[in-house]
């Protein structure tokens, strides 16, 4: 499946519950969101799978991929586009095996020693970070900085994606970096309008 990393939607559950998830993602990617990822930490696999399948629906017809984070059996019941799982998240082959040949499968990156251990045959892209420090993760790695970005990028065999604190002025670092996108959560899904929000990276990133 083609997909864009460009700008890639991660949803929070609390930044998106007061204008509510669907609303909050379908305002980014009219804003011009590239793909969207689904994640919660705390829901049941039934609530992620009956919210995975109400934002499937709302991206019919835009072109934006829905991604689930983590959770390899919501993201088969919903018929998502792909998978996000990091390191402590199960097997990337297994994963592959059950999404089958098509789906997206990424995977979060923190050091060389990580990146070393990718089986590229499985992974369509990679997720590298956190760039800076973020409150959306509490137990994240120590911060890359951009020139540990550009490390880990330079590296990678695979498409990369940036994420950690991110905001629409750091989108030309992260591309001087050799990332191929940003990968946004607060600064999209706490913002008063994420269709504004969503359209200053878009604008950032032209």
């Amino acid at each position: 499946m083609t997909f864009d990393l460009s700008l890639y939607l991660i949803t929070d559950p609390a930044m998106c519950a007061e204008r509510g998830l669907v609303e909050t993602v379908t305002a980014a990617v009219r804003g011009g969101v590239t793909l969207a990822q689904l994640r919660d930490k705390h829901a049941t696999d039934a609530e992620l799978i009956e919210q995975a399948r109400a934002l499937k629906e709302a991206l019919t017809g835009s072109g934006v991929p829905l991604i689930i984070n983590d959770r390899l059996d919501v993201a088969l019941a919903a018929d998502a586009d792909g998978l996000h799982i990091g390191q402590t998240d199960g097997d990337a082959a297994a994963a592959r095996k059950a999404l089958g040949p098509d789906a997206i499968l990424g995977l979060s990156i923190n050091t060389h020693e990580q990146l070393a251990k990718v089986d590229t045959a499985q992974l369509d892209y990679v997720g590298l970070g956190p760039v800076f420090a973020t409150s959306t993760k509490k137990d994240h790695e120590s911060p890359l900085g951009f020139d540990g970005l550009a490390a880990l990028a330079a590296a990678s065999p695979l498409p990369s994606v940036a994420i950690g604190g991110l905001q629409a002025q750091h989108v030309q670092a992260v591309r001087e970096a050799g990332a191929r996108g940003v990968a946004i959560i607060s600064a999209i899904c706490a913002a008063p309008d994420p269709q504004a929000a969503a359209q200053r990276f878009a604008k950032s990133l032209q």
